[in-house]
């Protein structure tokens, strides 16, 4: 005989708690149902949230529990009434922990289904010996008791609430993992870097920075970082903030010498999806520049001169034959440099400079 066929289901026992499969067996189970299984803590009544046939069954490698029976009415009558129970012996907890000055805070508690286990959560900063606690609520409650330690994320799951946003939690409302959470998230969503500021109820960092994380991480890589230059149309320009928001880029213009603000659209559009950095521009266009003027012929004929520089002449005064003109260098008149060539033939040898004295007598 062939083994029979397993069928998982998934089963939650929170709200927003984590998924849980079971086997459902002959049982005929659908979303929603309430079941009846076997847990560490004991037997215990979950939810069916994932039907037989939208499970993966090649993905479940672990042995899978059975599903003992589909939850009668008075599994669910006993069931609330156990959770009230759990309620006032909660109370009863927190002051045993308080006359005793245990370094804990008790924050939920918890029945199976048939009242033989109570199971107390608390948070500490540090490992705190709770024995003598056990014994003394396991006299005075008369059941089994258990502690367990949790961290002040799943306090608050446990506790649930209201944050600034004025919405539930969203770990006690929906999101049923804890994501990892850095610093560098909110950085690069431009908020205060300050924790308590964006901090949640548990005193960690909020869960949902990680949900705008990867659009903005997107949207910046396709955009130059802020104090970068940038080649515009206009000229070279300093990217000086982004809006990932609006997803616009204010930019400032050295050559315009004034702020403009684009959308980010725009940009992409001129330059693809990464935006061309000023250095990147001169190092490409500067061997481009250079080979077209080492490429460029030479002029055919030599430059007119300037019509308002006489012609030099010579010491008779007629004037110099075609080809015997100079230009002035620039910043001189042509008179100076004509003055300066007449000069320089008549008495170059007699000319002393002003430190040297007169110059000597002719004989």
């Amino acid at each position: 005989m062939s083994e029979r066929q397993r069928v998982p289901v998934g089963v939650r026992f929170k709200e927003a708690g984590k998924v849980y499969y079971f086997d459902a067996g002959e049982h005929e189970v659908e979303t929603g149902n309430y079941v009846v299984v076997e847990t560490s803590h004991g037997l215990e009544v979950g939810r069916v949230v994932i039907a037989p046939d939208q499970v993966l069954a090649n993905e479940i490698k672990e042995t899978l529990k059975p599903i003992l029976r589909a939850a009668s009415p008075e599994d669910i009558v006993q069931w609330n009434a156990l959770k009230a129970r759990a309620r006032d012996d909660l109370r009863a907890a927190k002051s045993h922990v308080a006359d005793h000055g245990g370094d804990m805070q008790v924050v939920s508690a918890e029945y199976n289904l048939d009242g033989s286990q109570l199971t107390f959560y608390f948070t500490a900063p540090d490992r705190v010996d709770y024995r003598q606690a056990v014994r003394d609520l396991s006299q005075q409650i008369g059941v089994k008791v258990q502690f367990l330690q949790v961290g002040d994320r799943d306090r608050a799951k446990l506790l649930d609430g209201y944050d600034v946003c004025g919405q539930r939690l969203c770990c006690s409302s929906w999101q049923t993992a804890f994501p990892s959470v850095s610093i560098k998230m909110a950085k690069e969503q431009d908020l205060p870097l300050n924790p308590q500021k964006i901090s949640g109820v548990c005193g960690r960092l909020y869960c949902c920075l990680t949900f705008e994380f990867e659009g903005y991480r997107e949207l910046r890589g396709q955009l130059p970082k802020v104090g970068s230059m940038v080649s515009t149309p206009v000229g070279e320009a300093k990217v000086r903030s982004i809006n990932v928001l609006k997803k616009t880029v204010s930019l400032w213009v050295e050559e315009a010498r004034q702020v403009i603000e684009m959308p980010a659209v725009d940009l992409q559009m001129q330059y693809g999806l990464t935006v061309r950095p000023v250095e990147l521009v001169r190092e490409i266009e500067a061997p481009l520049r250079a080979q077209a003027e080492a490429s460029a012929p030479p002029p055919a004929f030599p430059p007119p001169p300037s019509p308002s520089a006489p012609a030099p002449e010579f010491e008779d005064g007629a004037p110099a034959p075609e080809g015997a003109q100079e230009r002035a260098p620039e910043g001189t008149s042509p008179d100076a440099d004509q003055r300066r060539r007449r000069r320089g033939r008549r008495g170059g040898r007699n000319r002393r400079r002003p430190d040297e004295g007169p110059p000597p007598p002719q004989s």
